[in-house]
C-alpha cells in the first residue's frame, strides 16, 4: 500500500494545481509570443530562405567548376605548342581562340604558368598583354 501512496502522490491528478507556480514578476518574453502566433508566416519564409541559399550554394559550385588535372596539363601543353609557333609571344585573346577555351579560365593557367617559371608577360603602353615562353 506506501508504494501505491507514492506513485499517486508522483503523478499529478487532473485538476490539482501544479507544484511550481511561475512568480507574478516573472516575465515570458514577447518574441516567442510573436513567432508563435505569426508561424503561418515564418516557417514558409524560413523554408524560402532556405532553398534560396541552398539555390545559390549550388551555382556558385557550378560557375567554380574549375578543371581537373589530366586536363589542365593538356591546356598547358597546348599553350606551350601554339607559343613556340608564334616565337614573339600572342595576347591572352589570342591564345584563347587558338586553344579554344574561355579567356578567364585560360588567364588563371597562365598565371599558374608564370608562377611556375615557364611563360613570362609583358604589357605593352597600349596595355596589352603579351604572353611569351620564358628564355633561360
Amino acid at each position: 500500500m506506501p508504494i501505491l501512496r507514492l506513485l499517486l502522490l508522483t503523478f499529478d491528478l487532473p485538476g490539482e494545481q501544479p507544484d511550481y507556480v511561475r512568480p507574478p514578476s516573472a516575465t515570458s518574453p514577447r518574441y516567442i509570443e510573436l513567432l508563435e502566433n505569426n508561424t503561418h508566416l515564418v516557417y514558409p519564409a524560413l523554408a524560402v530562405l532556405v532553398l534560396v541559399l541552398i539555390s545559390l550554394g549550388i551555382l556558385q559550385a557550378w560557375r567554380s567548376e574549375d578543371m581537373d588535372g589530366l586536363q589542365k596539363a593538356e591546356l598547358k601543353r597546348d599553350v606551350i605548342k601554339e607559343l613556340r609557333r608564334e616565337v614573339h609571344g600572342l595576347s591572352a585573346d589570342a591564345l584563347s581562340k587558338a586553344v579554344g577555351i574561355p579567356s578567364l579560365k585560360l588567364l588563371r593557367v597562365l598565371e599558374e604558368m608564370q608562377k611556375d617559371n615557364i611563360l613570362e608577360s609583358r604589357t605593352d603602353t597600349r596595355r596589352l598583354t603579351t604572353w611569351r615562353m620564358k628564355t633561360s
